[in-house]
């Protein structure tokens, strides 16, 4: 069947990168920016005033192809998921890329689709990458480290690859929970050499770690701490954080898990009861999601060239 004049998205044009707007925003505060794990999410996330979407790779993995997060998404899905992220939403978009998909060819690859799809900022690791099920969840045991070198590789071909000077690349080091803290702090500052605009640390087991990286970073690059549930790291607050030093806050997958722990007590309540009237209270209304969506179901041509030009965007 062809496609219309105008299609409805993931056709239709993306918003902007945001590069720009993300850098500018950290410099007024620390940021918090939430995982969504499909577009209607991303729309709540801005409506509720955060800075930015995350796209995490375990939201991703778990949300949309009900899998594990080790790997086995492949770059066009991820470019495809972060395309229609960025028509959902006019904030912007943290990818997390994993290990980038190879070596540093793709690698600046990556960074140039994700761009082109509308990422702001492109999330690189230092877990082994190029097979699947080769990596791991930063909150779990078992995981390996590359070589330093390697890493730098990735970043310096992340920074070469992009085409907007502006697009954030981040460096996440896996390393606390591998070979030690002395060992984290000397990877994060090899990375920063290598030209990563931000660094993530990841699963810091304790406050006064947190602490002691924003001391050891201070006045250096933006730090971003990752404040997943059910983690190595306590639940330490926005504020707390900003105190410690961080300009950034990744929440990646607690909406996920907020609506899933929703929809399992909706379906029991449902079972039970055999309908699920009850719940109505619970529920987003149709008037509600039209609002959300700034549909009109009396001017519905508006929405044929996708969210983004429907808001008028170029």
């Amino acid at each position: 069947m062809p496609q219309p004049e105008f299609a409805p998205a993931p056709f239709g044009p993306a918003t902007a990168g945001g590069g720009a707007a993300l850098r500018n925003q950290a410099t007024a505060e620390t940021l918090g920016i939430v995982g969504a794990p499909f577009a209607l999410a991303a729309k709540l996330v801005e409506a509720a005033g955060f800075d930015a979407v995350y796209l995490s790779g375990a939201a991703f993995s778990a949300g949309t192809l009900g899998v594990p997060d080790i790997g086995l998404f492949t770059r066009e899905q991820l470019v495809e998921q972060t395309r229609i992220l960025a028509r959902a939403t006019t904030i912007p978009i943290v990818v997390d890329a994993d290990t980038g998909f190879g070596g540093p060819a793709d690698v600046a690859e990556t960074v140039r689709l994700l761009e082109e799809a509308g990422a702001a900022a492109v999330q690189l690791e230092d877990q082994p990458g190029g097979v699947a099920g080769g990596k791991r969840c930063g909150h779990l045991g078992g995981k390996e480290l590359v070589d330093q070198a390697v890493m730098r590789e990735r970043i310096a071909a992340a920074v070469a690859g992009r085409r907007d000077p502006a697009t954030v690349i981040i460096a996440r080091s896996d390393a606390r929970g591998v070979t030690g803290l002395a060992d984290l702090l000397v990877r994060l500052h090899t990375y920063q050499e290598a030209g990563a605009d931000w660094l993530f640390p990841e699963a810091l087991p304790a406050r006064d770690e947190f602490m002691q990286l924003g001391r050891e970073f201070s006045g250096g690059p933006l730090l971003l701490a990752n404040m997943t549930e059910f983690g190595k790291s306590p639940l330490v607050s926005i504020p707390d954080l900003a105190r410690y030093g961080f300009g950034g806050v990744l929440y990646p997958v607690t909406l996920l898990r907020l609506a899933m722990k929703a929809m399992e007590a909706g379906l029991a309540m449902i079972a039970d009861e055999g309908t699920q009237e009850s719940l109505l209270d619970l529920m987003q209304s149709r008037e509600e999601l039209y609002e959300m969506l700034g549909y009109d179901p009396t001017d519905p041509d508006r929405h044929l060239a996708g969210p983004a030009a429907a808001r008028g965007d170029d």
